[in-house]
């Protein structure tokens, strides 16, 4: 019969058909994604949807892309649908900007702004979440800006125009007391100044800005202007009038009452008010010729009351205090009234000049008072005159209409009253006072409709607490709490004596209300307190109880979610319970970390030949390096000598740097070097029986090092030709028999043994002669491990260090040998390299040695040619004629045969230093081969 047999349990390579691998259909969105739908994990696949959003994909594709991850993973889906979300709300804000921009734009085009309507824009713009910071309102804003401050600033230019007219006309009234001289000297700056302020006054009207400025500013600076034009005007005929009568004693008098007695003066005639008292004496008392004489002491008594209320009304006059001239002035008239009789004619004189200034000085002070009042009234009733959308408000007319009161009782305090301007003033104030009534009934309106809303909540407080005083949902009661509490505060404004009766309601319904949700929270604090302690418990005992922890943590949130808390207590209590958690499971890692850093035996002989190797690594000694590195081979391969050649590598490095601390300074070099270079070509002859020169710490022959696996074509078995083909393994049929068939893996095999592995042991036959797997002993710790793999690093490269050193003094020796035609300079075999035979190296001294002569143009282009190294640009053509020559040569030998014989063609020649660049370069290159 057929024999039915399944394959041996001893083949090398169990015959299991594999099954087909299942292959999925790429998502039609991967392409487009990235494969962001064909990713492994969640994190890979957020990754890849990041990277496809970085490329500002289109909406269309974001929307179809959502669509399709939204139902596979919400979390990568996350960043998708905040992509929409941004689109939409920048759609959303375009259209907003795009309105607000044509709000402004007609705000500017305008001839008229209004201060007003441009801060509403901005200020309703934000609240509408216009994109003021971005192009274009971020623009229009800082023109609107720039429009006001031009406006405002025009507004504030108008007020100083209207100061300087006042000092200008004040100017004016004080020369018109002082002498008429002054007066004519100051004309012409007075002129200049005048002109000045008619051109500022002139700039302001002709403004582009100036049918924004606000209605009260133009007739203030209108009644300026007629002002001081009106003083002006008045004051150049009188002071022209002066100068004529001066010079011309029948020209007719100046209107100024002072100027007019200076010049009566001048002409020797009595003043107009001295004439005006001798008239009136004379008709009042025309028999009278001389005062009757009193008592001296009476007489003396009189002169100094009249003295000191006349030095009182100087001095008040002096200052310019209206007021209290006039006071001044009434108590030296009583002081006259009952002793004018015994005062003298002189005095007499002065005390009626003292009058007459404190007359005029006080006509002054009415006359700017009167201003003051005139301008309060045109305030008053400029107030139900504003332009359209400009009008105040209730409280800021209330306040507007205390203010001006105020100012125009002040304008009382420095003048006499004015009752026909005060009537129009309050008149006015009347008028406008009819805003703020209308405006205080809407306020009593709103208050009480407030009162009333408030106590209807404090009623349905009550209500609901008594509803829910049983309920156990503690969340929705101190959500429906923190409701009340918003209602309250949004219920309206009210007076603060309705506050202060309502506030007590409101207390004592709200603590009615939150008082069963205070009591549970009460003992849901004395419940956590407890699991506190439970966890500290916890957390001291010496062994944690992972099942404990978690169920308390369990209960933890169970409480936490039953009764809320205050935020800031509910987190103070859980990083209290949290905390001796913590630290019981850090203690826990650290006594972990702490088994995990504690050295093993192996690790600490392991540790002691990296240092060794280290060590020698810092010596500088190929050999010594060489034998540290056995030593750590051995000490990982935790053979029994490892601890006897780590204590011997440690003693060579010890010997080793004493010798060399005891060396001459002095001592050349080379030697060192060509022992490198010696060993490094030895190395090289050796290839791959290194282990056989190393000594052996044992008479056991030590483990070949393993070569690198490197892959081919062909047959790479043991003993097997590369370039052969494999010959086939088995039949074309799983039952076949193999009965020592050439290329049958099983013919070389002998019999099973007894055992049931049969001699798998002597590891034979598939493997051919490989030795048996050797125990290598417990995993290295990691300390230890990185310790072994930075030292031998650090070893390969100091090796490989030392070899280039070596290296390139051996190539410097032999230019100056070529340059001093020495050949005792040339080194040896051994350290130029395994490249340069003694012959090679004899012809080369055999060159030095005779006199120069040749060229060594061709010589060094074949030096180039076999090093495959760049020739310089003035030797190109040569080469490539000479590469064009050895083509025609077919059975020449190639440079890269000759280059020894090149180079003694070039050594016989003389020395330069562009060839013995080339040179160089090339030995660098050949030498190494």
């Amino acid at each position: 019969m057929f024999p039915f047999f399944s394959r041996s349990k001893m083949s090398d390579a169990p015959e299991v058909n594999p099954a087909p691998a299942k292959t999925h259909e790429p998502h039609p969105l991967d392409a487009l994604t990235g494969g962001a739908f064909s990713a492994a994990t969640s994190g890979e696949r957020a990754s890849r949807i990041r990277d496809w959003l970085a490329t500002q994909p289109a909406p269309e594709q974001l929307q179809e892309v959502f669509k399709e991850l939204s139902g596979r993973d919400k979390g990568a889906a996350r960043a998708v649908r905040e992509r929409l979300d941004e689109i939409r709300r920048a759609k959303g804000q375009e259209a907003i900007a795009a309105e607000w921009a044509d709000k402004a734009q007609a705000l500017l085009a305008a001839p008229k702004l209004n201060i007003a309507d441009a801060l509403a824009w901005q200020r309703d713009a934000a609240k509408a979440g216009a994109p003021l910071s971005r192009e274009p309102l971020s623009l229009l804003k800082v023109q609107l800006a720039d429009r006001v401050k031009v406006i405002e600033d025009l507004q504030h230019r108008v007020q100083v125009q209207r100061e300087a007219a006042v000092l200008l006309a004040q100017r004016i009234e004080v020369l018109s007391t002082k002498p008429w001289r002054d007066a004519h000297a100051a004309l012409e700056l007075l002129r200049a100044d005048v002109a000045r302020w008619q051109e500022q006054a002139q700039e302001l009207t002709g403004d582009a800005s100036w049918a924004s400025v606000e209605a009260r500013f133009p007739p203030l600076l209108d009644a300026s202007r007629t002002q001081l034009l009106v003083v002006w005007e008045a004051f150049q005929p009188a002071v022209a009038q002066a100068a004529a009568a001066a010079e011309d004693v029948s020209a007719p008098l100046p209107p100024v009452p002072v100027w007019a007695d200076e010049l009566r003066a001048a002409r020797g005639l009595p003043t107009e008010a001295a004439a005006a008292a001798a008239a009136s004496a004379a008709a009042s008392k025309p028999a009278r010729v001389a005062k009757p004489k009193g008592a001296p002491e009476v007489i003396e008594k009189a002169h100094q009351l009249v003295r000191d209320a006349l030095a009182t009304l100087e001095k008040e006059t002096a200052e310019g205090h209206g007021k209290a001239s006039a006071g001044a002035a009434a108590a030296l008239r009583a002081v006259l009234k009952v002793h004018g009789k015994h005062i003298d004619n002189a005095l007499e004189q002065q005390v009626h000049t003292a009058l007459v200034a404190a007359g005029e000085l006080e006509g002054w002070q009415r006359w700017s008072a009167d201003q003051v009042r005139e301008d309060l009234v045109a305030k008053a009733e400029a107030l139900l005159n504003r332009p359209e959308g400009q009008a105040l408000g209730g409280r800021k007319m209330q306040e507007t209409l205390r203010n001006l009161r105020d100012q125009w009782k002040q304008a009382d305090q420095g003048g006499a009253p004015n009752h026909a301007l005060w009537k129009k003033f309050d008149e006015a104030c009347n008028a406008a006072h009819k805003v703020v009534e209308a405006w205080l009934d809407k306020i009593r309106t709103e208050a009480a409709e407030h009162k009333a809303q408030r106590l209807a909540l404090i009623e349905e407080v009550k209500a609901w607490a008594q509803e829910h005083a049983a309920s156990g949902d503690w969340k929705a009661i101190n959500r429906s709490l923190y409701q009340f509490g918003d209602r309250w505060r949004e219920g309206g404004h009210v007076g603060e004596k309705i506050f202060a009766e309502l506030q007590p309601l409101w207390k004592q319904a709200i603590a009615l209300a939150a008082a069963p949700l205070e009591a549970a929270q009460k003992e849901s604090l004395a419940r956590r307190h407890a699991m506190i302690d439970e966890a500290t418990a916890l957390g001291a005992a010496p062994a944690l109880r992972i099942d404990a922890v978690k169920a308390l943590q369990q209960r933890w949130q169970a409480e936490a979610q039953t009764v809320p808390l205050d935020r800031k207590h509910e987190q103070k209590l859980w990083d209290a319970f949290r905390k001796p958690i913590d630290e019981a499971f850090n203690r826990k890692s650290a006594d972990r970390d702490r088994a995990v850093t504690e050295l093993s035996a192996r690790d600490r002989v392991v540790l002691d030949a990296s240092k060794a190797l280290e060590a020698a690594n810092s010596t500088g000694d190929a050999q010594q390096i060489r034998a540290a590195m056995q030593a750590l081979e051995a000490a990982l391969r935790g053979q029994a000598q490892a601890a006897e050649a780590v204590a011997t590598a440690n003693k060579d490095a010890q010997s080793h740097a004493e010798a060399q601390a005891n060396a001459a300074p002095a001592a050349p070099a080379a030697p060192a070097a060509t022992e490198i270079a010696a060993e490094a070509s030895a190395e090289a002859a050796e290839g791959g029986d290194t282990a056989a020169a190393a000594p052996a710490p044992t008479p056991a022959a030590p483990k070949p090092v393993a070569r690198p696996v490197v892959a081919v074509r062909g047959d790479d078995r043991p003993g097997m030709k590369k370039d052969a083909p494999v010959a086939p393994g088995r039949g074309a049929r799983p039952g076949d028999r193999r009965d020592g068939r050439p290329g049958d893996r099983d013919g070389a095999r002998g019999p099973r043994t007894d055992g049931r592995m049969g001699d798998r042991a002597d590891r034979g036959g598939r493997f051919g002669d490989r030795p048996a797997f050797e125990d290598r002993g417990p995993r290295l710790g990691d300390t230890a491990f990185r310790a072994q793999r930075e030292a031998m690093e650090h070893a390969q490269l100091a090796l490989k260090k030392l070899a280039a050193q070596a290296h390139g003094e051996a190539l410097t020796q032999l230019l100056t040998a070529w340059e001093k035609r020495d050949a005792a300079l040339v080194p040896g075999t051994q350290d130029l390299g395994s490249g340069v035979t003694a012959s090679v190296r004899s012809a080369w001294t055999q060159a030095l040695s005779a006199a120069p002569k040749g060229d060594a143009a061709e010589a060094l282009l074949r030096l180039e040619m076999a090093a495959e190294a760049p020739t310089p640009a003035e030797h190109i053509a040569a080469r490539r004629m000479l590469q064009l020559q050895l083509l025609t040569r077919r059975n020449d030998p190639a440079p890269t045969q000759t280059w020894g014989q090149d180079v003694a063609r070039v050594l016989a020649s003389n020395s330069d230093a562009a060839n013995a660049r080339r040179l160089q370069n090339v030995l660098k290159t050949l030498l190494r081969k």
